[in-house]
This record gives C-alpha cells, structure tokens and sequence, in this order.
C-alpha cells in the first residue's frame, strides 16, 4: 500500500520530467499532487515498510496516544515527524502537521539546506539539533513543530518515509487532531511564529 502511494505519485512525475526533492519547482509538483491523494494513514502503518526504531534527521509517520491528552488544547494522533533528539523514555522532533501547507513548504525548503547529500538515497537525512534551528532565522518556522514524544505512547510501528518521498508525504492528508479543528490549530501554530 505505502509503496503504491508514494510509487503512483513518483511515476506521475517522472512522466512529467520532475525529480523528486532536486529544484523548487519539482518539490512544488510533487506537493500539489500529494494534496489531492486520500490515503488511510492506519493502513500506511499496517505495511511491511514499518519499522521499530527511529533515526534523528528521518521523516516518519506513527500513531501516538498522548498521556496527557486530558491538559493539552489538542494534539495529532498520526504525526510526520522529523526526529532532532532523543530525551530520557522518548524523543523531540518536529511534527510538520502542526504547519498550514504553505508554512510547511517554507520550512522544509530551507530544511533542505540540510541534507547530508544531493543522491536523496535511503541515507540522506537531515542534520538538525534544536541549537541550529534556533540559531537560523531561515527555520523561524519550526517552534510550533517542536513535540515532545513518550516511547511508552507510541502506538504504532514507525513507517520511515524515504527523503525521495519527503514533499509527497508532507503535503498528504494525515493529520488527525484531536479536540480542536485544522483550521485553529493553523491559526495558534501562525500566532506562535510571529
């Protein structure tokens, strides 16, 4: 299933002469694709392309059930998560679904200054530490991504998504918050960068 997805979108392009995550433009067409795909993200996680452990610098997609979920004002329950520390029974990362799409895009085009190669193979990530986000004002974006995620409340395998995959994914509709709508969640996250 996962691999029909990202697969279908990425032989779409080719057709059309784009390479995925290479130029601004074939970056664009690839998002703009992706917004129009409805896909179930539990049945992305149920796929033999899941795995157990996560990797600083990675994108990935899981199911979280936070523990407490009673204080927050909402949350996602399907995270797309780039990793950027691990912490005492979890990790920090950046959950790019708390962006509108615009916001998203922004913040990963300059996320891609960071890449630890041009092959955008299985081994390309992303160099990220907390410090180098705040140092850069080309990544003011990121504050309202910082999520802190407990391993005991993961609830799902992790489905890392591959770096050729990485505008497709980001511009899927996965995210499912929880108690509050898309719309104020975008709103606060707009608030929060100013």
């Amino acid at each position: 299933m996962v691999a029909y997805v990202f697969d279908r979108i990425i032989a779409q392009g080719a057709r059309a002469g784009q390479i995925p995550a290479r130029t601004r433009d074939a970056r664009n067409w690839f998002r703009n694709k992706a917004k129009g795909t409805g896909v179930s993200p539990n049945r992305l996680l149920t796929g033999p392309d899941a795995v157990s452990g996560i990797e600083p610098g990675q994108m990935y997609l899981f199911n979280y059930d936070p523990k407490f979920k009673q204080e927050l004002p909402y949350y996602d329950n399907f995270p797309l998560v780039f990793p950027i520390d691990t912490v005492s029974r979890g990790f920090i990362g950046l959950n790019m679904h708390y962006l509108p799409l615009r916001q998203r895009a922004v913040l990963m085009d300059a996320l891609y200054d960071t890449v630890t190669d041009q092959r955008y193979d299985q081994g390309t990530k992303l160099k990220l530490s907390y410090s180098i986000l705040k140092r850069a004002s080309k990544f003011n974006g990121f504050k309202p991504t910082i999520k802190k995620y407990l391993n005991s409340q993961v609830k799902s395998r992790f489905l890392k998504i591959e770096s050729v995959e990485w505008d497709i994914a980001l511009f899927l509709p996965l995210q499912r918050f929880r108690k509050a709508s898309s719309g104020t969640v975008y709103r606060d996250s707009l608030e929060k960068m100013r």
